[in-house]
């Protein structure tokens, strides 16, 4: 039995190469003590993840782990669901994530990236975790949610205690008043509706279908929860990456491009063990059985580091032209915002390195500070110096 410990935060790639060599698929111990599967091969987690006798219902859980724990009216949201609600819901919320809706955000993330490394001109050194990559992803929801500027203060606290909180006591308190100010939120818009990416979830139509009042709140959340901790972790575990090998960084400062995002997302990709399946009926997975009901978590850093998948995997290749990584997901539940991500993770890396051009770690890779996160990876602190 494999204990999911420290190790799989601070030498994840190590500790995967060596169980990959072991076997595809492990029985293993989450830290809350229940038991899990682990897959760790890429051929196996892809397959996985497009396979309808996987569910994501947690009612199909039996009992075991189970995840992030939300209320009800925030659970029922498109990482919860299987066909046919996740069908129906994506179809209509999808249509707000369209290529024609997200890239005229592009010069409005950019003015917010700039205005973000206006505050760092004249300083020396800088933690960019909450300098930079938190500050950019959160500002953009914001935006798209239309939350007004005087309540971003606590709307980031709020979301900041919830998904990184220092108590029990913190994440449930963040939780209930977050929730109370998207209901808030949600009247509003109704009532006068703006430009902004909620108003627009209200004014959907689906034929004759529209979104209940329940699945508009869970839609939002959705926005927030997917949208912001995972876009914080690309930027954060992308410039980490970049910072500690220097002929990539060369690479990335003659021009970031998508291609450079996603070899940063295979490489150190912020979802670690948060993707999670529970198994309707028994399947079999790398050759193993896996009975109906248990939990299996598909571990995509293993994935993107499979020799039998990726050419020299453990290189950070930006010209890497064969890339099917997975950090989006695959199947039917693809990343709804992908496109925003991908755009942020342009903007955010190509900003950076064009203002401040000798950017640089300020401590070795060895003494980065990873958040004691198994769900997603992501560091506490990125301290640099600027110039």
């Amino acid at each position: 039995m494999i204990e999911i410990d420290s190790a799989f935060v601070t030498a994840p790639r190590a500790t995967y190469a060596r169980l990959r060599e072991q076997g595809p698929v492990h029985r293993a111990t989450a830290p809350d003590g229940t038991s899990i599967w682990l897959v760790t091969r890429y051929a196996d987690v892809r397959a996985a993840l497009a396979d309808a006798r996987l569910s994501l219902d947690k009612k199909h859980s039996g009992g075991g782990y189970r995840g992030f724990s939300l209320p009800p009216a925030l659970d029922a949201n498109l990482l919860n669901m299987d066909a046919p609600e996740h069908t129906r819901l994506r179809r209509i919320i999808g249509k707000a994530f369209a290529p024609r809706r997200i890239e005229p955000l592009r010069p409005r993330v950019r003015q917010i990236a700039d205005e973000l490394l206006d505050a760092l001109d004249g300083q020396r050194e800088a933690d960019l975790m909450p300098a930079y990559c938190a500050p950019l992803p959160i500002t953009v929801i914001c935006e798209l949610l239309g939350v007004d500027a005087a309540d971003r203060p606590d709307f980031r606290s709020w979301t900041d205690g919830m998904l990184a909180p220092e108590t029990p006591d913190q994440a449930r308190d963040s939780l209930r008043a977050l929730y109370g100010y998207l209901l808030e939120l949600i009247a509003a818009k109704r009532a006068n509706p703006g430009a902004d990416f909620l108003s627009g979830l209200i004014e959907l139509r689906d034929e004759e279908d529209r979104l209940s009042e329940e699945e508009l709140t869970s839609a939002a959340f959705l926005v927030l929860f997917a949208g912001y901790e995972n876009t914080v972790n690309l930027l954060g575990n992308g410039l980490a990456a970049l910072l500690t090998r220097p002929s990539a960084l060369a690479a990335a400062r003659s021009g970031v491009s998508p291609a450079t995002v996603d070899e940063l997302l295979r490489f150190d990709p912020p979802p670690q063990l948060a993707i999670r399946r529970f198994p309707v009926t028994d399947v079999e997975i790398g050759g193993v059985t896996i009975p109906a009901g248990e939990t299996v978590l598909l571990s995509l850093v293993s994935a993107h580091h499979d020799p039998d998948r990726y050419a020299d995997p453990e290189r950070l290749d930006l010209d890497r032209a064969d890339n099917p990584h997975l950090a989006f997901g695959h199947g039917p539940h693809f990343c709804l915002g992908a496109a925003l991500a991908r755009m942020e993770g342009e903007i955010g890396f190509g900003a950076l390195l064009s203002r401040f051009p000798d950017l640089a770690p300020a401590v070795p890779e060895e003494e980065l500070q990873w958040r004691n996160s198994f769900r997603n990876r992501g560091l506490r602190t990125l301290p640099v110096t600027l110039r």
